[in-house]
């Protein structure tokens, strides 16, 4: 059902929720509460100060913060003052943030004391930033402070005629593909999605106590925690998710009826469950950030603590969910449900336009009110995005003849191996089943016949893995042309805030090679070597070095089909055959024989 009322203007909304609600807590850290009376006025406060420092209609104000109270205010202080919120990831590097400030254009940054000091070094612009700092007074030299804007009435009133369509929020892609994109979106745009999806799917009502640990920087913190609480009149507990155990004293002292939290997250909780005299603390629903969830997960989080696990499809550029797994109906393995209501959605061959018939594999395309008015200063990815009417989400996927979507992977990361498609993700879960594997990822590698080829990189579990079997494990559950070509050892896996891979990073950065195909390179760190004749004996012409002499030999591996017309053309059969490179015995007694 599609909650029309909650798609308001935000000077609206949040001054009908201070009516309402007045001293109710709207959202609390560890540090400080506000009430939805003080959301309203601070927000109003820091608008109108905004305003007065020459912030123009427009113009781009960067959210330099963790999870804490303030990240929220500013995503609604900027509207209020016609500007367009950006909020950054606060764990970029100095040459991220560089780049994020510049391709934005934002000349000011709302931070604390622990990021200023990577806001100072980072290179001058053409014009200095203005920094507002969050905190108690006094800010550092040069600095603005926050607490001051928001708690002493402006010289200059918020400007508070920001419209529905007007561009409201500038949020980066992930960028696991590409450099990270500036997303922008309306206030129509992800309104409607909190009116359309999250909040008729969680039931969510001012009567819920929301635990929120994902990062307040990604678009699904900024739809569900921001826009839709505070929507709905409910009260959210901010926390940074660093540590799972924290997680779970925060959601017991709450009593938290919805929790957020990534798929590793709720594996945590299911664990703690079964602890000795644990009782679980009550929750209505949970959702589930980053990822489509395995049945299997959904089973032992709905039997540990008796609620529904809810899991979504979305992107950035969509503000939200694409489709949705209802707390009722069917629920399919693998599925991340049903379209939202409201939203067209195709699946299509992308080399033709048209259609696919179910259960085919294509790329989605949405058309809807939730869809991005465009890429911040890139006309021509906007152009190819946003072609015919159509968001080319560059996801590809099937629908069953119910309608359900599945989710198999993205275009730009399908591998093309002499004309046969690999998905990633397929040969990432078979490589995670083998022992000793506690994380991988797979990634395309430009080869010179193939065109491209599978290269797994995987990070050990403590006392380590074997190639020997996980290459096994791929041969024996995979079709052989999307058996990885190589295995790296790896420390850890290169991903974003929210836990995809980037897989541009992983060819670039180091590893150890472990295995390429049958050939194990364990060999590579050897000292010792046995050295073997490279040239004919003297006694042997050039003809009968030509062809193969009769004797016993060895073959490495599975038989391949090829191995009868060597047996032929040999007039022999293999002595021995080693299925792996750690009988160097057996090797050594075939090959002496002859």
């Amino acid at each position: 059902m599609l909650r029309t009322e909650l798609i308001r203007p935000i000077q609206d909304l949040l001054t009908e929720q201070s009516r309402r609600f007045g001293t109710k807590t709207a959202y609390s850290d560890a540090r400080r509460a506000i009430s939805y009376a003080e959301l309203e006025t601070r927000t109003r406060r820091l608008a109108g100060h905004l305003a007065g420092l020459s912030l123009l209609p427009g113009d781009r104000v960067a959210m330099f913060l963790g999870n804490r109270v303030e990240m929220v205010e500013s995503y609604f202080a900027v509207v209020r003052a016609s500007g367009i919120g950006v909020p950054v990831n606060p764990h970029v590097s100095q040459a991220e943030l560089e780049h994020l400030l510049t391709v934005s254009g934002s000349q000011v940054v709302i931070t604390d004391t622990a990021h200023l000091p990577l806001l100072r070094r980072l290179n001058p612009g053409p014009s200095p930033l203005t920094v507002l700092v969050v905190g108690e007074d006094p800010v550092p030299a040069g600095s603005l402070s926050y607490e001051r804007f928001a708690t002493t009435e402006p010289g200059t009133p918020a400007r508070d005629d920001h419209g529905l369509d007007d561009i409201a929020w500038m949020l980066f892609t992930s960028g696991t593909t590409s450099n990270p994109k500036g997303v922008l979106a309306t206030q129509r745009n992800c309104l409607w999605s909190v009116a359309a999806s999250y909040v008729p799917a969680l039931g969510l009502t001012a009567e819920d106590r929301v635990l929120w640990p994902l990062p307040l920087f990604h678009s699904l913190s900024h739809i569900v925690c921001v826009l839709a609480v505070t929507a709905v009149g409910a009260t959210a507990r901010i926390t940074d998710g660093h540590s799972a155990e924290d997680v779970l004293e925060q959601w017991g002292q709450e009593r938290s009826t919805v929790i957020a939290g990534v798929p590793t997250l709720y594996h945590y909780l299911v664990r703690a469950s079964k602890a000795p005299g644990f009782t679980a603390p009550e929750l209505r629903v949970g959702l589930v950030g980053g990822a489509v969830t395995t049945a299997a997960l959904r089973h032992s989080v709905e039997d540990a603590f008796g609620a529904p696990l809810i899991d979504a499809y979305g992107s950035t550029e969509t503000s939200g969910s694409i489709a949705i797994n209802w707390p009722t109906g069917a629920r399919i393995e693998g599925s991340c449900g049903l379209p939202v209501p409201g939203l067209a959605l195709r699946v299509v061959d992308h080399r033709t336009g048209l259609d696919v018939p179910d259960g085919t594999e294509g790329e989605v395309w949405v058309r809807g009110p939730n869809i991005m008015a465009g890429y911040h200063n890139q006309p021509e990815a906007t152009a190819e995005a946003l072609r015919d009417g159509w968001f080319h989400t560059g996801d590809l996927a099937r629908r069953d003849r119910d309608g359900y979507l599945t989710v198999t992977g993205r275009l730009k990361e399908l591998i093309i191996r002499a004309g046969e498609n690999i998905h990633p993700v397929e040969v990432e879960d078979v490589l995670r089943m083998a022992p000793g594997v506690a994380d991988a990822a797979v990634v395309g590698k430009p080869h010179d016949v193939f065109g491209e080829v599978p290269v797994a990189f995987i990070v050990p579990a403590p006392g380590g893995f074997d190639p020997a079997q996980a290459l096994a494990l791929c041969r024996e559950r995979l079709s052989y042309f999307k058996v990885p070509e190589e295995l790296y050892e790896i420390t850890r896996i290169p991903r974003t805030a929210t836990g995809k891979v980037t897989r541009h990073r992983l060819l670039d950065g180091p590893a150890r090679l472990r295995a390429v195909g049958n050939a194990y390179h364990d060999a590579l760190f050897r000292t010792k070597w046995i050295p073997q004749p490279s040239a004919p004996r003297p006694s042997a012409s050039p003809l009968s070095v030509a062809r193969p002499r009769p004797g016993r030999w060895v073959l490495l591996g599975r038989r391949p089909p090829e191995l009868a017309g060597l047996s032929r053309a040999t007039g022999t059969e293999p002595a021995e055959r080693l299925d792996t490179a750690d009988d160097v015995a057996g090797l050594r007694a075939a090959g002496g024989t002859g």
